[in-house]
Order: C-alpha cells, then structure tokens, then sequence
C-alpha cells in the first residue's frame, strides 16, 4: 500500500524565509516528508494563487531531499480564507473530482497547516468519507527540524469506549422506540433496530403499514421525539387522519386556503404542511386522500413547496413525513385510487408492524406496561392476583384471542379489569368477566367460531388443545367427522385407511384407528357417532 499525503501550503508556517536557515526550521509540510519511520510517496499541495512562490520552493525542497516522492499541487481558488462556505466548496469540490483507491493506496490528510477554518473542513469532509483516510497531524520539537507527529482515524467505531457509547446511545433509542417495553418477537425487534437506524440519519419519507391498532400513531410519535432530542427538528409534530378528511376540507386542512376560497373561506387559514415547516408531518391511513391531494403532496415532498387552495402564490414548507396505512396501496394502485409515483416516492422505507396476535410472546411484557401506564394515569398501582394471571395471560396468548383492534383491544382489557379491581388486586372472576366481555366485543369469535372447531375443543382437555397444531388440529376435526358417520369403527378405519389397509396382508384398520385416538385421551364410543 501507498502512503499519499493531502497538504493545505501553510502561508505562515511553511513561509519561514528562503535562505539557508530554512533547512534548520520546522516547516509542516516539509518537515512531515523528513521521517524515516513513515514512508510517503505522494504528497498533493494544496495552494492558493498567490503562493506561487512558496509552492515552488517547497517543491524543490522536496525534490532534493525526497527522490522517491512523487509531487502534484491542486490550486484553491477562495478568496478568504475564514469564509466557511468557500473554503468548504473548494475542498469539496477537490475531494469530489480526485479518484481516491483505497485499495491500493493510504491517505492522509496533514490538518496541521491551514487556518482553523480549513482544518474544520477537513474534518467534515473527512467525517463525511469525501476524504478516504486518516487525519495525521505535525508538530515542532526541539530535538529535531523534522518535528513529531501522529495520526487521528475518524472511524469512531475503532474506538472501543465511542463505540460502546454509541451502543448505549443506539439501545436507549430503541428501547424509546418500543416504549421502554422489553419486547421478544424477533422480527420486531429487528424491525426497530433498523427503523432506529433510519430515524437518526435520514429525512426521505417513512411509510409504516399494518392493521388498525398495532401502534402505527405511537411509532410515529415517538420517532419524531427521538429526532427532536437529537436537534434533528425544531418544529412540531403534526398529525392527521386523511380518513376524516373529505372535498374542499381535504385541500384547506393540509395546504391552507386564502380568504374566499370556498364558501365559508372567511380568512386565510395555514395548512397543517405549513404548521409542520422545520418538523414532523404524520399523514395517517394515507390511502384515503383524494387524487388532487396526491398530487399536491408529491410535490411538496419533493420540492418543500405547494400552493395553498385558491391561491396563486407558492409557499414553502420543510417537512419530514411519516405514511401510516392499514390499506394495501398497490391494490388501490390497480383500482385506479392512489398514485403510483407518490408511493415510489414514500416507500424508500417502508416498515410493517406485525398484529398483537403474531407477537404473542410480546403480550406479557405489554400487559405490564398497560398496568404501568394504568398506574401513572390514575396514581393507583394495580397487579394481578397469580391464578388471575396465569390465567388472563393463557387466554391472551391462545388462538381464542384474536385481538381484532390489536394494542387497542389490550389497553381497553386492560383498563376495564384495573378500574373494577377492589384494593388493586385483578381476581379470577374479573378475569373471567373480561374474557367473557372480549368474546363477544370479537363478534363470538370463540362461542360462534367453527361448529367443529368448538366441538373439538369440548373433547379434549385444554392442555392437548392448546398444544395441537392448526395442521393437527385440522386433522383430527376431519377424523371425528367421518367416525360420525361410520357405523363402528372398522367402518371409519376402512375408510381412513383406504390405501394404506390395501398393502397390508392383515387389516388392523380398528386398532390403529383406537391408537390415533387414544394419542389425544378420546375414544370412539364418546365421539357421538
């Protein structure tokens, strides 16, 4: 690998006189290419007009002392050299048309010449990855012209004590993400690791899906509080449901509309896009604006600007904007109701939260926070009794729960048990009440479920029906059904075993059917046949 070193010519320190004792002195960019330990062989001069003369004596001086070293100089054209913007682009500008090759070549860049602004610079570009490579940095010492110097790498995650700080910093983000909830779905977990990610190095759009009440709002919120603690919005979160938006009401609610717009327009009003300049737009249930919304939309994403209703003046609004939708947009796409090029332009990232009932692992660690959030509100701590636990978290968890309304259907059980418990305590019976009461919230969805399935779940004792697979459990619906309508059980063997009996020089169609049944504690005589 070569050593290639990036100098800004110093005008005070590298100027120090032309005459021989010039060789005796301390001259940054000279001086650096003087140590034997630290081979270079490239150095780039980054000089001004001016410095003409300096330049080309620093060269000779390379010349004549550093015959491996291959020479090229790069002229900066900023007029003030205090002046951050022009420093900044002439720098950027050099680092963006020169072909840095990491794999062949390491480059540093020497932020010891320069002014302070220059070496501020540097380290953005640097930071950035315009600049490929290390930092190194030059000193004078009285041993030696040649001086001292080191090397600074701005690869913060060599640094075991940053990088276990940014972990620390990384976990508690997530964890706000989750709401402090210790949750164990896997896919989840991942899913907020990378949204944490996202949230703190990206302003491009977010669209987050799933259905009604897996906490589509409350991700929302607090993605924008992670932002606002880490200075990335000074504006408010502003939030909508475009469901509830209709006509006239859609355009004005989000774009704004001047006096005399529309019947009732009595004054100008801003819109909700211009309330959420220098924040957070959450449009919910996105799916539901209108044609002419969309199309004004897309264009204020992409350009920070729109037209209020009625106007004809363009206002500007710098926003971030989280979709949320329970809707799949590609169908509405096909049935001629959303936008093709306004999802392209939202579905850079895109995260599906998972219903409650595909995160039954995480019902636990949420019932707890629901009693915790019950505690705060209320200034009264509620628990459950053992048994009524053991008891709750076994229905919640069971395929009879199917918590149709998600965290919504949760936080209301939840509630109703903490508010009738006497002396903070959830009995049993308040436990069977809420089981009872969400059954038929859910439209029967256990006492009017599949005939068969309710059949099969009298037969059997709880334990082995809530161990069975659905393909199990299918199974065995389908074998009481046809030993319902057998006369006996050779009858239902024989019509079990249709194929497999054929290869058999004995028929053991009864027995092996008692087997199969015994294997879940029935028998053929108790099946009602």
């Amino acid at each position: 690998m070569n050593n290639i070193i990036i100098s800004i010519l110093g005008q005070r320190l590298d100027n120090v006189g032309f005459g021989k004792k010039r060789w005796f002195r301390w001259r940054p960019t000279f001086s650096l290419l003087q140590h034997h330990e630290f081979q270079v062989d490239e150095i780039i001069l980054l000089h001004q007009e001016e410095e003409k003369d300096l330049l080309n004596l620093t060269m000779r001086d390379i010349e004549q002392t550093c015959l491996n070293i291959d020479i090229k100089t790069h002229q900066l054209n900023y007029q003030d050299p205090w002046d951050f913007e022009q420093v900044y682009s002439e720098l950027h500008d050099f680092a963006h048309q020169y072909t840095f090759d990491t794999e062949r070549n390491n480059y540093y860049f020497h932020i010891t010449t320069g002014s302070h602004v220059a070496q501020i610079c540097i380290y953005l570009l640097n930071e950035a990855n315009y600049f490929p490579g290390k930092l190194i940095q030059s000193s004078p010492s009285k041993v030696s012209p040649a001086g001292t110097f080191r090397t600074i790498d701005l690869d913060l995650s060599r640094y075991d004590q940053i990088a276990s700080r940014f972990h620390k910093e990384s976990q508690e983000s997530i964890s706000h993400l989750k709401s402090g909830i210790k949750t164990r779905n896997k896919r989840y977990n991942e899913l907020i690791r990378e949204l944490e990610n996202v949230a703190v190095r990206s302003t491009a759009p977010i669209l987050i899906t799933g259905p009604t009440g897996v906490g589509k709002s409350q991700l929302a919120k607090r993605i924008y509080e992670l932002k606002q603690r880490r200075g990335q919005l000074s504006g408010k979160l502003v939030e909508v449901n475009c469901a509830t938006l209709r006509g006239d009401n859609a355009m004005s609610t989000l774009f704004g509309h001047v006096k005399g717009a529309y019947t009732g327009a009595t004054s100008d009003r801003a819109g909700l896009l211009q309330e959420a300049d220098q924040g957070l737009l959450f449009l919910d249930e996105i799916g539901e604006l209108g044609q002419d919304e969309q199309a004004m939309l897309l264009r204020a994403i992409e350009d920070k600007i729109f037209t209020p209703f009625g106007s004809d003046k363009e206002v500007s609004s710098d926003f971030q904007l989280i979709a949320g939708t329970n809707k799949n947009l590609y169908r509405r796409i096909e049935k001629g109701l959303f936008r093709e090029d306004l999802l392209a332009r939202i579905n850079l990232w895109r995260y599906e939260l998972p219903s409650l009932k595909d995160r039954y692992e995480d019902i636990e660690p949420n019932i707890e926070y629901e009693l915790r959030r019950y505690a705060q509100e209320n200034n009264q701590k509620v628990s459950f009794n053992s048994t009524a636990r053991s008891k709750y978290l076994a229905f919640a968890q069971s395929s009879y729960a199917s918590w149709k309304a998600n965290f919504r259907d949760l936080n209301s059980s939840i509630i109703r048990m903490a508010t009738l418990s006497n002396g903070g305590r959830i009995t049993e019976a308040i436990v069977d009440n809420e089981i009872h009461r969400l059954q038929l919230d859910w439209n029967g969805a256990i006492n009017n479920r599949d005939s068969s399935d309710e059949r099969l779940k009298h037969l059997l004792s709880a334990d082995i029906y809530e161990k069975l697979d659905l393909f199990e459990r299918l199974q065995l619906k389908q074998v009481i059904k046809i030993c319902k309508k057998s006369k006996n059980m050779a009858d239902a063997g024989r019509t079990l075993f249709d194929k497999s009996r054929l290869q058999q020089s004995k028929s053991n169609d009864s027995q092996r059917l008692r087997a199969y049944l015994k294997k879940y504690g029935l028998e053929f005589r108790n099946l009602g046949h």
